[in-house]
């Protein structure tokens, strides 16, 4: 399948399981605000399908950088990091997958990065939907903190509510998969 038919049949997917739009009741959104828009990827990043070309997907879009991992805040950016992780080893270029928990452990290793990173090394962050960027922004910073360098960020959904343009404040190479547009098409 071409990167074109994957993309395609992702969007079919996406727009078939995630996509909500109840301009009648609107639906509350992580950031407090409602909206008349719901996206929630899980149904599709959790799917073999869907995982499948998520994985190629965004494999192809770091492949040419120098990076040695990928992932972000836990839940929405576990499946997305650990599919393009999965397609770089079949494809001889392996790239770690990793994750940002929401809070830091009191117990074991502790810390708010889980995955086989260090310290100093090109990282891509991954991230399902944006909406305000907050979650993004958080990643970031927790893959900073540890002592990575964060490269690029690459989003599933933009909702086009700002996240993405907050983003880019931050890491000027943020590119969205798909939009809230996209979707609506």
């Amino acid at each position: 399948m071409s990167t074109a038919d994957q993309r395609q049949r992702l969007l079919a997917l996406l727009k078939e399981k995630s996509f909500r739009y109840s301009p009648e009741a609107p639906f509350r959104l992580t950031s407090g605000r409602e909206s008349p828009y719901y996206v929630d990827c899980r149904p599709v990043t959790h799917s073999a399908e869907g995982l499948a070309l998520i994985g190629e997907i965004f494999f192809d879009l770091i492949k040419d950088l120098e990076v040695q991992g990928l992932g972000g805040l836990t839940m929405g950016a576990d499946p997305i990091a650990h599919a393009a992780a999965l397609i770089s080893w079949q494809k001889g270029r392996p790239i770690k997958a990793f994750s940002v928990r929401k809070a830091a452990k009191e117990h074991g290793a502790g810390g708010l990065i889980v995955g086989e990173v260090e310290p100093g090394d090109r990282v891509v962050i991954v991230e399902d939907v944006v909406t305000t960027g907050g979650s993004t922004l958080r990643a970031i910073q927790a893959a900073r903190e540890f002592g990575l360098t964060v490269v690029k960020v690459l989003i599933l959904v933009d909702r086009q509510e700002g996240g993405k343009e907050a983003v880019e404040q931050v890491i000027p190479q943020v590119q969205a998969v798909f939009t809230l547009a996209d979707l609506m098409k």
